[in-house]
């Protein structure tokens, strides 16, 4: 056989390949993305029970334990302004000028976590953090990670920063089956969201990484001292008003 009609013949083998590949790879990308959850409907909805409250109802019935679900749903209006900045102060300190990822952060927290030799930090943003509390599982994998960087684009494209904001705030675990400010503040303080004092959100900013660890509230050294640089960062964060 002359060597352009084996080249030829080859070529011809070798479309074939990636086509009998590329097509049911295509498919399955394009099932996938339309899995995708419609979160332009949060910008006039609120969200029923996330993904996280679900995993960790199934935990308690594994473990036969009860754990009922203390969740309250309020307004940004009535979430305490100190509670907001101190989140975004402790979680997101860029959250009014990134689109959904701070690739400073992610930087920053890749080489933390190089030199520590391990998984420390996630440099994730309070739209990501949002992204995985409300549709996706504990599961760490690059499918997930995928995932959520698409519904973390789909958010900041759909909605608000002020929205998002009071979504996280209504959604975040702030405790064992406490979920959202509302329930937070009425389960470590007794009182509303909207009465927390600056002391008081940075202790609730501060508890956000480990919120189960630290309920009921306990104020243990290495809490103390991010709750007092969470203090000392919340007057460098704009407010609200400032947002897109």
């Amino acid at each position: 056989m002359p060597k352009s009609t084996r080249r030829r013949t080859f070529t011809r083998l070798l479309a074939w390949v990636i086509l009998l590949i590329g097509i049911p790879i295509s498919l399955l990308a394009f099932t996938w993305l339309l899995t995708l959850p419609d979160v332009s409907v949060l910008a006039t909805a609120n969200p029923g029970p996330t993904a996280l409250m679900e995993h960790r109802q199934e935990m308690s019935r594994a473990e036969h334990r009860q754990m009922p679900r203390r969740w309250s749903w309020v307004p940004l209006a009535r979430i305490s302004p100190h509670l907001q900045h101190a989140v975004i102060a402790a979680e997101d300190a860029s959250f009014f000028i990134h689109e959904g990822f701070d690739w400073e952060g992610i930087k920053d927290a890749a080489i933390h976590n190089l030199e520590a030799g391990e998984m420390k930090r996630g440099g994730s943003t309070i739209t990501q953090q949002l992204a995985k509390n409300l549709y996706l599982s504990a599961e760490r994998s690059m499918l997930r990670k995928a995932r959520e960087a698409l519904i973390t684009r789909s958010l900041e494209h759909h909605l608000t920063k002020e929205r998002i904001l009071e979504l996280y705030l209504n959604v975040a675990e702030w405790g064992n089956g406490v979920y959202g400010a509302e329930a937070a503040a009425r389960h470590h303080f007794a009182k509303s969201a909207q009465e927390l004092t600056q002391e008081e959100a940075a202790w609730l900013a501060a508890i956000l990484p480990s919120p189960r660890r630290y309920d009921p509230l306990r104020k243990t050294t290495s809490l103390t001292k991010r709750h007092l640089r969470i203090l000392r960062s919340m007057n460098k964060i704009p407010t609200i008003s400032s947002g897109r």
